[in-house]
């Protein structure tokens, strides 16, 4: 298995997510039920977290979730790709898009990461 740490770099809790996000705890969790976001447990103890990649900028500066991750995370899903593999698979350099499919979906390239995502299966 790949290094996630090494990969994703920055982590959040689901505390600082909602936080960040500024709603309900709750309303994290019911964000990663979702699969608006996907995140593991790690860490000591081990807490769930999620990429902190995943919040930026609305237009209005607020901060959100990218917003075209969900449809990304059902695409891999429906591979059968573990919440592991899914974080692995976003944050791993993509010879086809020319960098980290996280990247081309903040970059707005949801078209061509999904065409990558559906050629795994």
């Amino acid at each position: 298995m790949t290094d996630l740490d090494a990969l994703v770099g920055e982590w959040m809790t689901l505390p600082d997510l909602a936080e960040i996000l500024d709603i309900e705890v709750g309303k994290a969790r019911g964000m990663v039920r979702d699969r608006q976001v996907v995140g593991i447990k790690r860490g000591e103890p081990k807490t769930f977290q999620v990429p902190a990649k995943f919040v930026l900028p609305d237009v209005e500066g607020r901060p959100g979730v990218i917003p075209t991750l969900r449809g990304t995370v059902m695409v891999l899903s429906d591979a059968q790709f573990t919440e592991e593999e899914i974080l692995e698979w976003l944050f791993t350099p993509n010879d086809e898009l020319g960098e980290q499919p996280v990247d081309s979906l903040i970059n707005g390239k949801r078209a061509a990461v999904r065409r990558v995502a559906q050629s795994l299966f």
